[in-house]
């Protein structure tokens, strides 16, 4: 679906010249890029790229797969930029048309407005009422320890882009900020919350079992030095002069290890600016950094849907078998790509847990 405003179903010329589509969901934004067939004598060169129908920040597109009779909403984004190479010596020229999520509108205008005694949510309300027009409806969790500063003592304000202030708070909480588009086309979620994954697992990838195998390609590595262990410094409570150091693991705890084996830290930081802050600032800093500590073990690969028999899904998770007993059982899933072209659609993943050896003794296909 395409079009300026409200997306319609494409046209038949514009399906026919479809060769390939390509959509990447992950953690912060998602993109994707439409790539046609565009010949001289094509209705794309001639009517639709001057009448504006690829315009970028104008032009909003809406992807939709259905697979095995459940359809699945990848993408609802606009148009941020297009480029067309002319055929040459007889062979065919190409229009490339890539975008990005809803998320890309939020991101264009730098306000200026004060927030007086508001709170985080009421603030991200404000900000993502006005893009309720292109159905995106917000789901905001509140922090665990709020701060709201009394007018007398001044008030919060905004100087940024709605989407860099919102990432702010979001990074300050140690929550994250991201649109997800579906479950119906045309509406998305703008979520604002801890990254909290669903713990439904999707049907496991399976390598190196003969006919059970169902991804084509499947790597992991561990980086030793990923994980670090902050130190943050206060002050003792009764002469206010003394520094007290207190070591916080670098472990999640909204997102279990998965790993019966956690990978121990080989770095150390301190934290800075946190002794002069309100405790109550400083304790919402300190479980920003437990909601967002990083993992050791990554891996990537491929899949052919087809194979697969579902469309795999980022922000979720996934079973892993026949990659051995240090990297077999649950990942999460960070990022997919989706590669479409006629016959075939395939996927590219990443993922990530905490530690080695499953910690379950099996995982469901």
């Amino acid at each position: 679906m395409i079009g300026a405003g409200l997306p319609r179903p494409a046209p038949k010329s514009v399906v026919e010249a479809l060769t390939s589509v390509q959509v990447t969901s992950s953690k912060d934004r998602s993109g994707f890029q439409l790539t046609f067939t565009a010949g001289k004598d094509s209705a794309l060169v001639r009517n639709l790229l001057p009448s504006g129908y690829f315009d970028p920040m104008i032009t909003r597109v809406i992807v939709v797969v259905t697979v095995e009779g459940t359809p699945h909403v990848l993408m609802d984004g606009v148009v941020t930029r297009q480029e067309i190479s002319p055929g040459q010596e007889g062979t065919q020229g190409a229009l490339s048309v890539t975008g990005e999520d809803l998320s890309v509108l939020m991101d264009v205008v730098e306000v200026i407005r004060p927030f007086p005694a508001m709170p985080e949510v009421a603030r991200i309300y404000a900000i993502l009422a006005p893009y309720a027009a292109l159905g995106i409806a917000p789901v905001v969790i509140p922090p665990l320890i709020p701060v709201v500063k009394i007018p007398t003592e001044g008030f919060d304000s905004q100087t940024t882009t709605d989407l860099k202030y919102i990432k702010n708070l979001a990074e300050t909480c140690g929550y994250v900020f991201y649109v997800e588009p579906g479950p119906l086309p045309g509406s998305s979620i703008a979520y604002f919350g801890p990254d909290i994954r669903i713990p439904m697992p999707q049907p496991a990838l399976t390598a190196n079992m003969d006919a059970h195998s169902n991804v084509e390609s499947l790597s992991f590595s561990l980086d030793g030095l990923a994980k670090k262990l902050m130190i943050f410094t206060v002050f003792d409570p009764i002469t206010k002069k003394i520094p007290i150091p207190l070591p916080l693991p670098d472990i999640n705890i909204l997102h279990p290890p998965l790993g019966a084996r956690p990978t121990p830290p080989a770095r150390m930081e301190f934290a800075t600016n946190l002794a002069t802050l309100k405790p109550e600032e400083a304790t919402q800093r300190v479980l920003g950094h437990l909601f967002s500590a990083s993992t050791a073990v990554s891996g990537s690969g491929s899949l052919d849907v087809l194979r697969y028999g579902h469309v795999l899904r980022s922000r979720q998770l996934v079973g892993v078998r026949g990659a051995g007993p240090a990297y077999d059982g649950f990942y999460y899933v960070d990022s997919v790509t989706h590669n479409l072209k006629r016959g075939e659609y395939k996927q590219n993943f990443t993922l990530s847990r905490d530690g080695l050896i499953a910690n379950t003794p099996r995982i469901p296909v």
